[in-house]
């Protein structure tokens, strides 16, 4: 049994997520932005899930996080599957948050990371990136970025699994009622690469589609635009990976 947490779990594909993991017998820790939200996970907490609660716009907030996961007993692995659509917290949230908890957390062996197609026309930029969230984010960008994220992990952390995942355009909150994508497979790849032992699951450095290994954005395993990532995070945040 592995002790997971998954992020922005109050609905849709992390909540989807979560309710999988715990049906298989997994020790499960659900977030929520707020205690309002955390109310919605009534019924996770019932069945066992240890819940957090932390606004991952403020940094402060997913310090706090941190802080109280690593308190108690150590994560095997990490969904960050928080993420915002658009307006000023989509950095904050798509990319610093994870950024930091990768940073922070301690024990994760496996991070799975929240990606999308539409990364592949993000901009391999950071010119102008305003991270704190002051104006509205790209989108685009910012799942560039954490996808990038979860490659320079795999490259620089080689006893941990980082792989970044596209769940498609599924029908939740976000992506809105008229999604084509499946809901059901939206959150499947995210789970195994989480949890199973399958030979396929204990690679690393992946971006993955329903099950497949597909080519991210060059940019992504592009070194140097990968340390360049790190060092604009670690210099904004304070916080070192």
């Amino acid at each position: 049994m592995s002790r997971i947490l998954v992020t922005g779990s109050a609905d849709g594909l992390g909540r989807a997520a979560a309710e999988a993991l715990l049906a298989a017998g997994h020790d499960v820790v659900v977030h929520a932005r707020n205690d309002e939200r955390a109310a919605d996970l009534g019924e996770l907490s019932g069945r066992g899930a240890q819940v957090v609660v932390g606004d991952f716009a403020d940094r402060d907030a997913v310090r706090e996080v941190a802080d109280e996961l690593n308190a108690s007993r150590p994560l095997d692995a990490v969904i960050h599957n928080a993420g915002v659509w658009s307006g000023p917290a989509v950095m904050p949230v798509n990319i610093v948050a994870p950024y930091l908890l990768t940073a922070l957390l301690r024990g994760p062996r496996r991070l799975v990371y929240l990606s999308s197609n539409a990364h592949l026309g993000g901009r391999p930029s950071l010119e102008g990136v305003d991270w704190r969230g002051g104006s509205a984010g790209s989108y685009a960008d910012s799942k560039l970025f954490v996808t990038t994220l979860a490659a320079v992990v795999a490259r620089l952390r080689p006893g941990v699994l980082s792989n970044a995942v596209d769940p498609g355009w599924v029908p939740t909150r976000m992506g809105g009622p008229s999604a084509p994508d499946s809901l059901e497979l939206g959150h499947q790849t995210q789970q195994w690469l989480a949890s199973s032992d399958d030979p396929e699951a204990l690679t690393t450095g992946g971006y993955w589609y329903h099950g497949r290994r597909l080519q991210p954005h060059r940019a992504v395993h592009d070194e140097a635009f990968q340390d360049r990532l790190l060092r604009s995070l670690a210099e904004e945040t304070g916080t070192a990976l």
